[in-house]
């Protein structure tokens, strides 16, 4: 295999784009809130934000870096859209990265690498409306028809704690649901909800 010319900004640093995504990927990445947001994100190595997840409905799983020094990594972005679908009916939407940006940091702040467990994502209005019909839980206009919720697991930490980690960002709504054992996180407005 040859190796790729190098451009200008390769020769200056001796690193190319892949290089840095790939020295990146094996750092921890640090997030907390400041200034009351989830979006201030500490530069210890960069300024990166890295999602992990997996789904237990498709087998899928990601764990990638989807914005670094401050944008967002457009193929990155893609794969969490796809990723985050609606399973029932196979069609997704461009998720609100500041969802994604809440669950980033309420997952560093809890300090575990464990990726989340996604039951869902973004909800057509059709599988919205289904679940509504199952059960009372579910809200009629839900931030999940928009692309702006989540709902998530992690075995390794409780309803609790992963609860307070989201509230603490500071920077939209958290639903507990200990009885189905999941945090719901959106970019809505900042409120709490359940036990």
């Amino acid at each position: 295999m040859g190796q790729a010319p190098m451009t200008n900004s390769t020769a200056k640093t001796g690193m190319t784009r892949r290089g840095i995504l790939a020295a990146f990927a094996a750092t921890v990445i640090t997030a907390a809130p400041t200034s009351g947001t989830a979006f201030g994100i500490l530069r210890g190595a960069g300024d990166i934000r890295r999602i992990r997840m997996y789904s237990g409905r498709t087998g899928e799983s990601i764990n990638m870096i989807y914005w670094l020094e401050g944008n967002y990594i457009k193929d990155a972005v893609n794969e969490v859209n796809h990723f985050m679908r609606d399973w029932r009916r196979g069609t997704s939407m461009r998720m609100d990265l500041r969802t994604v940006d809440i669950m980033a940091a309420a997952h560093n702040l809890m300090d575990i690498s464990e990726p989340y467990m996604l039951l869902s994502g973004y909800r057509s209005p059709q599988t919205n409306a289904m679940l509504r019909a199952r059960s009372g839980g579910v809200a009629k206009n839900s931030l999940h028809m928009k692309g702006q919720a989540a709902d998530l697991r992690i075995s390794g930490r409780s309803v609790s704690q992963m609860a307070r980690a989201a509230a603490a960002c500071r920077a939209g709504g958290v639903g507990r649901y200990s009885g189905s054992n999941f945090v719901h996180m959106d970019c809505g407005p900042v409120r709490t909800w359940g036990r």
